[in-house]
Parts: C-alpha cells; structure tokens; sequence
C-alpha cells in the first residue's frame, strides 16, 4: 500500500480484543510494507556493521605494506558506503510510508465506527476521549508500527556480527556476543515504571483535553455569565499536571536512555582492554581488533532501536487498547423475546393491551416480508409506540431524557438498556437487520441540540436526499425567512446571496432559534421515508413555532413524521398524539381528545402542578 493509494477501499475488520492484539493485526496488514522496510533496513545495518572489516583490512594491508589489500579494502568500503546511503534512504521512505498508512487505516476505521454509532458515540464515549483518539493515539499506534521493521532488521543485525565476530575471531568475539543480550534487555526491568508514567501523562492529557474541548463548545455562555477566568484557571492548572507528568515520565526515558549509553561503552572498555592484551601477546592482529572495536563501536546504532521499540510500544499500547475499545462498541442487535415476536419486557399480560400498542405477538398494521425494502409504519416493542405511515404522529413523555432515548431508539440507536436489544420495526423489517446506510436513508432523527458544521448554507443544504424537497421549500417550511435575511446582512458583497454566505462553526453567529431552523430544514431537504424530531421548536417563540409546525405538516404530507414535544401548538396539528409514560404508551387519540379524557397527559402538557390536578378532579366530582 503507497500513500498516494489512500483511503482505504476497504481498511479491514479489526481484532479489538485488546490493544496487543489491535497492535499485532495493523502489522499484520502492512506485511508487504513492513517486509520492504525490513529488508532495506537490514541492507542499511548490515553496511554499517561491516564498515568496520574494511576499516580493519585497510589499516592491516598498511602494515603489512600490501598495496592490493588496501585496493580491496577501499572498494570494499566504496560498496558498503553505497549500501548504506541507498538502504538508509529507501528505509526511511517505506517506514514512513508505514506509518502513514498506518494512521490512515485506523483513522478510516474511527470515522467508520462514528458513522455507524452516530449519536450514541458521544454518549458512550467522552467528546474528549474521542479527538484524543483521533489524533495523538492515531500517531503515536503508527510510530509503533513503522517501528516494527526497524527494530527487526536490527536485532537481525546484531545476531549476524555477533556470530560474524565468534567466527572471525572467536577470543574477542565471545566477549561481545556475551555483552550485547545484556545491552538490548537492560533495559527492560525498567520500562514497567516507565509505561506506568506514561499512562499518566496520557490520562491527565485526556482529561485537559476533554476540559479544553467543553470550555470551548461552552464559551458563549461562559462569557454570559463572566466565568471565562474561572476555566482559565482550570485549563492551566490541568496542563501543568500534563506538563508535570510528561517530566516525570521523560526522566525515566532519559534514564534509559543514559543505560543504553553507558553499558555499549563499559563494553567498548572490555574489549578495547582486553584486546590489547591479546595484540600484545600476538593472539590476534591489529587489523583483527580495530574490526572488533569499531563492530562494538556501532553496535550503539542498531542497539537505539531497541530503546525505540520499547517506548513505542509502552506508548502506543494504551494508546491501541483506547482506540480498540471505541472500536469494539456496536449497535445493539435485535435479540431477546421481542425480537422473536412475544411481548417486551413489561408489556401488561393477561391481554390487556394498553391504548397505541399492540397484543402480543401481532405485527402493527402494514407490516411488509422481511426482504421487502423498508417502508410502512414505525414500531417499536419497547413502548409500544405506532406511527402509522403517512401521518404525522406526536410523541408526549413529560420527561426531556426519556424523549431523547425515545428518539434515539426510534432512529435505529438504543441507549443500552436491557430491553433496548429489541430492535424497532420498519414495515415489519427489524431496523437492526438493514444494512446500514439503507437504515440511515429509511429514518432520521434530529436532536434537541443539532449541530450545524461550518461553511455555507449551501453546503449546509447539500446532503444526500431523495431530490423531492429542494432547499428552498425546506427553508420555507422552517420559517427560515429572517435568518436568510441575516445571513444576506453578514454577506461581504452588499445584496449578495444568503446561500454563499458562511456560517461560523456550530452556527454560533446565529441565534438558538435560527440554528434551530437551519437544522430542521437541513433533516427536511434530505425527505427521508420516516423523520423523528425531536423538541424541534424549543428555542422560538409561539407565533414562529405555530408557523414552523404547520409549514412541517404541509411539507411532510404522505410522509411518516414523529416529533416529540409538548408544546399544545403542535400538538394540536398532529394527525395522532401517543402518551407515553413510564416507558410504556399509555395513550392515544388527537391532542383535544387527549386533553379531555387523560389527566395526567393535560398535566404535562398544560404543566399543571399535582394539587391543580386534584383541585380538577375535585369540582368534576
């Protein structure tokens, strides 16, 4: 795989059991990336490690005054100093092209998992965490795996003078290969200690990481409210215990650092010694030990990649064990007694089936052949909530948490509860068993906080959609008149078109209300088979959400629309409103019926308190 054949068509199935095993499969998927590297590394190695034979050669065929000698050494050195230039610079080029691919392969594989958990990500996982993951674990998991080749092509290295000099001069040699297992594992008691400091300083990181990321999404209303300072503070006090914690680490990697130096030189002092003792005695040559010294001499080289391997490792393992844990999360499947058509968890037994549910076992009306492509009504078995295709049903909870988990569940995204493993239907068709990008086309759901991402509203509007509803008719339905005339004012170009005018990240030069809208006709333009909304019109005033409810009736007219809410204006437009409560519909009928027939859905929709309800109660006695 080169760079410039990037992303990946497809970057693979991932083994998430943990971060070894996520390490060991991304090496496992660059194999031919990492054998090139290897090989070029070895050819990189190997002409340093022979350097010093044609250094010895040279300087013997001085002494003995043989002037072919010296010829053979120097076109000796003449090919090892090519060897080395072209393996130092083919190496270095396939080692980053691994890393690079790498870091692409799991960064394609993050955006995949997002796009498939969607809301439930952020939920499941701190805002934080993930761009900690996305970024400086990305990098430092594909350090670890551009290391891999180098380090193999350099203890190869090491095993090849090693023997090299036992046979070339076994008295010195045996000295050596005795001395460099000590010099690569000597480092190993002391990297427990050394990972430990870095999981530290990765989990204080995260966390200042996490603290900059809310501070940021919260600034307009830390501004409001004049607390600017106070996170300031916050936010430094965090990052000098970042700060605090990468000395602390960094020391231990000095330390390391310090016994990959002195002990190759202790050794350099053994042989150097004990080497002139055996010139002395005439056991080996001078040529003979200027061989072994400089091979001792360079050994430093292949030796750092030892003290590399380990810290990309200590590094990236937590690292790969955080992204193989956002990796592992996935949708919650249809499985348990629901799913195989008996009555959910809580349903009422004895037959009794209250008002918007269904007996047990009987599919909802219009229910199609599990192959048949989705469409027909929304179902699901948890609450027994029915919205019958084509119409416009309301959804009333009373509580704002248990709407969102409502709509999440509604959208194919259960929160994670026991019984949200029962998959909601679609015509009859198990949501969980679409494929996914024809569950995300089937249903949409809008939350109570979208976000609008920065650029134009053009691009803003350009999303994919059935081509029915054209952006203009979707920003009409939202009521989204002054907010084009604002966006035409903020224009650079006096009258120019509102369209091509950007919109700050977040849609923060907007209002709440406006970026309401904006949202709701961006969910509009895309027309999908079924739109769940949720509070929609929390942030305008009554006249404006009167309009925006009766403009989403007029569009969505033969289209499946939930909306949770419950504001009596819209409800009121609703073809059906289903009370829920407690989990459970208890409920249905228009919003006049409701009102006049179920006390406790006129209290929450007239947000009447307990004692107005028995006071009620009272004079109709």
């Amino acid at each position: 795989m080169q760079i410039h054949h990037l992303p990946y068509a497809d970057p693979g199935e991932p083994d998430v059991r943990s971060g070894t095993r996520f390490l060991l499969w991304l090496g496992r998927n660059q194999l031919g990336g990492q054998v090139k590297s290897l090989l070029w590394g070895l050819l990189l190695h190997l002409g340093i490690a022979g350097s010093p034979l044609g250094v010895g050669l040279a300087v013997q065929a001085v002494i003995d005054r043989s002037g072919g000698d010296l010829a053979r050494a120097g076109a000796l050195l003449a090919v090892l100093g090519a060897a080395i230039a072209v393996g130092d610079t083919m190496m270095h080029r396939t080692a980053v092209t691994n890393w690079i691919t790498a870091a692409a392969r799991v960064q394609q594989l993050l955006a995949r998992k997002s796009a498939e958990l969607g809301s439930l990500l952020n939920r499941r996982v701190a805002a934080g965490e993930v761009v900690a993951v996305s970024t400086g674990d990305v990098e430092k998991i594909g350090w670890f795996v551009e290391t891999l080749s180098r380090f193999a092509a350099a203890a190869t290295t090491l095993v090849l003078v090693c023997v090299g000099l036992v046979v070339h001069q076994p008295a010195l040699g045996v000295v050596v290969a005795a001395g460099v297992p000590v010099l690569a594992l000597a480092a190993l008691p002391l990297l427990p200690r050394a990972t430990r400091r870095a999981d530290v300083q990765r989990e204080k990181a995260g966390r200042a990481t996490e603290l900059a990321s809310d501070t940021v999404a919260g600034l307009r209303v830390l501004r409001g409210i004049g607390g600017e300072d106070l996170f300031l503070g916050r936010y430094r006090e965090a990052s000098q215990q970042v700060r605090e914690a990468a000395v602390h680490s960094a020391r231990m990697w000095a330390l390391i650092a310090a016994v990959q130096v002195l002990l190759p030189g202790l050794l350099l002092v053994v042989v150097v010694v004990y080497g002139a003792g055996l010139a002395l005695e005439g056991r080996v040559t001078v040529g003979e030990l200027v061989t072994v010294y400089g091979a001792v001499a360079l050994a430093h080289h292949p030796l750092r990649n030892f003290e590399e391997i380990a810290m990309a490792y200590s590094f990236s393992r937590p690292s790969a064990k955080r992204a193989a844990g956002v990796l592992a999360l996935t949708r919650t499947t249809a499985t348990g007694p629901a799913a195989a058509g008996e009555p959910p968890a809580g349903a009422p037994q004895g037959g009794e089936t209250p008002a918007g549910a269904l007996p047990a076992g009987q599919l909802p009306p219009g229910e199609a052949p599990a192959g048949d492509p989705p469409g027909g009504d929304l179902y699901d078995p948890v609450t027994g909530l029915l919205a019958p295709a084509g119409l416009f049903t309301a959804v009333v909870c009373g509580d704002p948490d248990a709407a969102g988990r409502l709509a999440d569940r509604l959208g194919g995204h259960p929160p994670g509860e026991p019984e949200a493993h029962v998959s909601v239907l679609l015509g009859g068709t198990p949501l969980d068993e679409l494929p996914l990008g024809t569950a995300r086309t089937a249903v949409l759901v809008q939350d109570k906080d979208p976000v609008l991402l920065s650029g134009t509203l053009r691009e803003l509007l350009d999303v994919p959609s059935s081509g029915r509803v054209t952006p203009g008719d979707a920003l009409a339905a939202a009521r989204c008149g002054d907010v084009l005339d604002a966006l035409a004012q903020a224009s650079a170009e006096p009258g120019g078109d509102p369209m091509d005018t950007r919109i700050t990240e977040r849609g923060r030069s907007l209002s709440g209300g406006q970026r309401q809208r904006l949202a709701l006709a961006r969910s509009l333009v895309t027309d999908p088979e079924v739109l769940v909304l949720d509070e929609p019109t929390s942030a305008v005033d009554s006249h404006t959400e009167a309009r925006v409810a009766a403009g989403v009736r007029e569009l969505r007219t033969g289209r499946t629309t939930v909306v949770l809410a419950s504001s009596p204006l819209l409800l009121d437009l609703a073809d059906r409103v289903v009370f829920v409560r407690d989990g459970r519909a208890v409920a249905v009928g228009t919003h006049r019926e409701l009102l006049a027939a179920e006390e406790r859905y006129r209290a929450v929709v007239t947000r009447e308190t307990e004692e107005d309800t028995l006071v009620d109660i009272e004079e109709c006695a």
